[in-house]
Formats: structure tokens, sequence, C-alpha cells
């Protein structure tokens, strides 16, 4: 019998369960689509291959249970669509990288359709060539509905199943509304806020069959870089080392943005605005979801010190 454990994208179908279901808004779970993996690469496709898969599945041999989830990822950030985490975290995911952190981008839509382009392979190659400029390790999309995105059971479910199996530590997600702007944005976040909830409930094994609870330890929420509202009480991260990194995978969306061409340069304004607010060259703003303390009051505000030596 196949472990789900293995493989996201080979969850049991969820209309073994429909009882389960049964009165909420969202109607008929059977319309759960299958997620793409899009990063990482199966081993199996040659030469790295063009179209996404999932990673290979374990061993059988191997014992049911965590041995055989893929390794855990850092850093989890939750997007309505692809190039959403890009605009608003990319250059701190770009430099949770570089910090040898695992991280990954979960796309709850495909996008499509959108005015400049007609193709979803052609998004699905821009978003695989984002991620990998900043370098991911992790991005799946998920298939719900763009456009007509809704926060219910279903998609709390379907991204629920994904925190389970990626294990995250922290999840990055949407706040607020983006009024003038897509409303999928504020359906992911209610999505998101959900899902960190139901990733960690007991006792729902047919919602999670072979999934362990995995509880995530802090939630932030990012904003969008076409409105850089500057927080006055935050976490900033410097991204002047990372900015064109961020910009890199933003311009990898070239159906999205070579017809806007001053997208850029509004993205790069907004980090270096929000640098200047918190004395850097460039910076990426975030809200916790709850409070959290320190230990080191010093080296949380400083930084460690350089060690000392003779």
């Amino acid at each position: 019998m196949e472990n789900p454990l293995t493989d996201p994208t080979n969850l049991p179908d969820p209309r073994n369960v429909p009882e389960l279901f049964q009165g909420q808004p969202s109607g008929d779970v059977a319309e759960i689509p299958r997620p793409t993996v899009l990063l990482p690469r199966s081993a199996h496709s040659e030469g790295g291959g063009s179209e996404p898969a999932a990673e290979p599945a374990a061993d059988e041999s191997a014992a049911a249970g965590l041995d055989q989830c893929p390794p855990a990822v850092d850093v989890l950030a939750v997007g309505a669509h692809p190039d959403d985490v890009e605009f608003a975290c990319g250059g701190t995911l770009a430099k949770l990288s570089r910090q040898g952190y695992r991280v990954g981008i979960i796309d709850l839509t495909d996008g499509q359709p959108t005015p400049f382009c007609d193709d979803v392979t052609i998004r699905l190659t821009e978003s695989v060539e984002a991620a990998q400029i900043l370098g991911v390790d992790v991005r799946v999309q998920l298939n719900l509905p763009n456009r007509s995105l809704m926060d219910n059971v279903v998609a709390r479910i379907a991204l629920a199943r994904q925190f389970r199996f990626w294990r995250p530590r922290i999840v990055l997600g949407f706040l607020e509304r983006t009024p003038m702007h897509s409303p999928d944005h504020w359906q992911a976040g209610q999505i998101t806020d959900a899902a960190v909830f139901y990733s960690r409930l007991c006792r729902w094994e047919a919602y999670f069959p072979g999934l362990p609870i995995h509880a995530i330890r802090q939630q932030l929420y990012f904003q969008m870089s076409w409105a850089p509202a500057i927080p006055v009480s935050g976490l900033f991260v410097d991204v002047g080392d990372t900015l064109e990194t961020k910009l890199a995978s933003v311009a990898a969306y070239a159906t999205q943005f070579d017809h806007k061409p001053m997208m850029i340069e509004r993205i790069r304004a907004a980090a270096i605005a929000q640098g200047a607010a918190t004395g850097c060259d460039a910076a990426e703003s975030f809200l916790v979801a709850q409070p959290f303390a320190v230990d080191d009051l010093v080296e949380t505000v400083l930084g460690r010190p350089p060690l000392q030596t003779d």
C-alpha cells in the first residue's frame, strides 16, 4: 500500500470521507484538485525535464512514518497566485536560502487566466524559474480556482495537508485586503490562517490520512510591494544584498510584467523606502500573528557581536 507521506500529489482521495464535509459551504470535496509539485524536480525527469513532477516515492520497504517524509522546510510562504510571494517577500526568501535554510512556496492557484498569457504551462515555467532564482527548495501549486478563490473547508484542508507534509517552522502569508486588486489575496490569508490551525489538530485523521499533526511555531504576515505602508511595529528583514535577486524573480514573469516596465522600479522603491525607515539599504516588513518573547534582547536587536580573539 502506498504511503501518502512519500508524495504530496498522491494523498488519499478526499471523496473517501465525504460525510465529514456535509453541511459545509464549500460543497463537494470531490472538487479538491490534485496539487502540482514544481520543485523539487523528480529524479526520474530526463535531463531535468520541463514538466513539473513530484519527488520519487521512498523505498517501499522503509518504515511508515516521518522517515518517509521529505526534509522539512524552515519557512513556507503562501500566495494566492504565482508572483505574489516574489512581490511580497522574495528578498527575504533569497536571503534565507543563502543562509542555509530550506524555504518553500505554496501557490493556491495557477493565476490563470490573465490578459497576456493564454497558456498555463508558460505561467508554470515562469514560476519555476522565479523560484530557482530565489534558491527556493520547494514550490507547490494547489490548483484551487483563480479569481473565485474562497475560504472554505476544501481549501483549508488542501493547504493544511501541505503543511503537514512539508512541516514548516514558520509560515508567511497575507494579512490584509488589497483594494483595487485581486480579492483572492484576502481569501488566501483566511485560508492560511485556518490551515495553520488545522495542521496541528489531533483526532482528525480522516481528513489527513497518513499525515501526522504538525504544529507551526510562528506565523508572519507580509504585505504586497505596490503599497509599502511602513508598520510602526513589526519585523523588518534587511534585503539589501538580495534585492536584485528579488527583482530578477519578479521579472521572470514576463507574461505579467513585460508590459508594465515601471513595476520593477516600484518594487525597488518600496524596498528602499522600508530600508530607509529601518537603517539599511532595502528591507521587507512583516507583522507577527502572535507575540513572542526573546531570550537575549541585545542580540535580537543589535545582532550577535563578533567573536573576540587574542
